[in-house]
């Protein structure tokens, strides 16, 4: 059953991606926009590599010397590359942001924002964004910071602690596969310009990582128990952290839950009294580091007094999945507005039963089964996440010249700059490439491959039932996606190898012998 929701999903979603105008060269109708010799030199640069990897030897043996057996090396030197480019991106280019992440930053910097009707409107409508503001506020306070060129800077730490995490998660899982997560992750970094967008989906990416990195350092037996005990601790932690930074980013902790559950009703005749004890010991300190977590951070976020919120008018789980039927899914304007007139919760649950029902009636079986697959597209084709699909997404001018090197770097990410198109089509190579690996991956289903792949059946079909419309929903579930592609590229070589005929047999056999390995580690 996961295996069917998997490739219905994961291939409708690679589909999508190949198709999106993101990737058209030269003039693009949908956009009003054109690629340029930037564009154009980068596709011409990765043909003359691939020719000249293929026609000369030397080439090859370089290429293969530096790429392959010196992997760990020149991946480093990628990485630091990656972190001086961003560094240098942050602090040229920093510029105000509207719609949410606005709004958190103007409430958590200014202290007579608390004041303002809105922002205490929006507070209580959207109590979820709370604990990340006050998280801000303390930032801002502590370090006596209240620029965007800072809360930019805290997010491309928070990025970037994602990434070491992820790569101390393949050291632990498939340690050969090191030097392939250092090249994914460079990739994705160099085409990731959320860095400069201090908000949730961000935010989340280091606290998802970390779980994941705990989860899979409890579960190698061959660790010491000591760390292994930490990781429980930090497992719970990061999971309650996770909670009330973005709550639908554990989905992949469900996928755990769900996979090991499984997995003990299988093999529960081979269970020994000692493996049950060290479970039950386990899920102990987890329940027990959650639970502290839980009521810590929730009485801080019950007691604040920095601004004062009305928590009656809060916004309804139903109402986001009555926006999630309308349009192309995701928010809607109108409805939003109706939750700020409707007093009451019960009043808005009501509201939003009644939309919901009204919409899918209209629709039908066959008709909602269609707006499916069309929102399977809006939340999941565009490589650049959504970048830019928000309103009033930067509070600036969004038609930059090109004086300055801050100028010259705005053209790649604003809405009317010259290399727009550039920035979307890289974008959208990378997101192609990173769907293609994963594709190919197929082969001996383990277990972490299949936690992983549930944990996106589970994201894809959250974003399907609620508010979607974007592939910015995406970003939360990413540690999942970079981790799968990674774990998967041995089996790429390996079935790319044989469907050409040039493939051994012997190092297909290494390969599985290494997977046995590991499974039963």
């Amino acid at each position: 059953m996961i295996n069917f929701f998997w490739h219905v999903l994961f291939f409708l979603t690679l589909f999508f991606a190949v198709t999106s105008p993101n990737i058209i060269l030269g003039d693009n109708a949908t956009f009003g926009t054109s690629t340029t010799m930037v564009t154009t030199g980068l596709v011409i640069a990765i043909v003359a590599i691939l020719v000249m990897n293929y026609a000369y030897p030397r080439v090859h043996a370089w290429l293969y010397r530096v790429l392959i057996t010196q992997r760990l090396r020149t991946g480093t030197i990628l990485l630091l590359m990656v972190l001086a480019a961003q560094i240098a991106f942050v602090f040229f280019v920093h510029p105000n942001s509207g719609f949410d992440s606005g709004m958190l930053l103007h409430t958590a910097t200014d202290p007579s924002a608390v004041r303002d009707p809105d922002a205490t409107a929006y507070f209580s409508l959207n109590v979820n964004n709370l604990p990340i503001m006050l998280f801000m506020h303390w930032l801002s306070t502590t370090f006596q910071q209240t620029t965007w060129e800072f809360f930019d800077f805290v997010t491309l730490f928070f990025v970037d602690l994602s990434v070491i995490f992820n790569l101390l998660s393949v050291r632990i899982v498939q340690k050969r596969a090191l030097g392939a997560a250092m090249y994914i992750q460079a990739a994705w970094l160099a085409v990731f310009p959320s860095i400069i967008m201090p908000y949730t989906d961000a935010w989340g990416l280091p606290l998802v990582s970390f779980y994941l990195l705990c989860y899979f350092t409890l579960r190698k037996t061959t660790m010491h128990p000591l760390l292994r005990l930490s990781a429980a601790n930090g497992f719970g932690i990061s999971v309650m952290l996770t909670y009330f930074m973005k709550p639908s980013s554990i989905i992949p902790v469900i996928a755990i839950a769900i996979i090991e559950g499984l997995l003990a009703l299988v093999n529960h005749k081979k269970l020994r009294m000692q493996d049950v004890f060290v479970a039950l010991a386990m899920l102990l300190f987890i329940g027990e580091s959650a639970f502290y977590t839980y009521r810590y951070v929730n009485t801080r976020v019950e007691n604040q007094t920095y601004i004062q919120v009305d928590k009656t008018r809060a916004i309804p789980a139903i109402h986001f999945m009555a926006m999630g039927v309308y349009g192309q899914g995701g928010y809607s304007w109108w409805q939003a507005v109706e939750m700020t007139f409707l007093p009451t919760k019960k009043q808005k649950t009501d509201y939003s039963v009644m939309m919901l029902k009204k919409r899918l009636k209209k629709l039908g079986p066959t008709g909602y089964l269609k707006f499916l697959v069309k929102k399977q597209r809006n939340n999941t084709a565009d490589g650049t996440f959504g970048w830019l699909k928000e309103g009033h997404f930067f509070l600036e001018n969004q038609k930059p010249n090109n004086k300055g090197i801050s100028n010259k770097l705005k053209n790649y990410i604003y809405l009317y700059g010259r290399h727009i198109a550039d920035f979307r089509f890289a974008a959208q190579l990378w997101w192609i490439s990173l769907l293609t690996i994963i594709a190919l991956g197929f082969g001996p289903e383990r277990r972490v491959i299949q936690i992983l792949r549930l944990s996106m059946v589970g994201g894809f079909v959250f974003l399907l039932l609620f508010e979607g419309g974007r592939s910015r929903y995406l970003i939360q579930y990413l540690p999942c996606l970079l981790l799968l592609a990674t774990l998967s590229v041995e089996r790429v070589i390996a079935n790319v190898g044989r469907l050409a005929g040039w493939y051994e047999e012997k190092v297909d056999a290494s390969i599985q012998a290494d997977e046995k390995k590991q499974s039963t580690d």
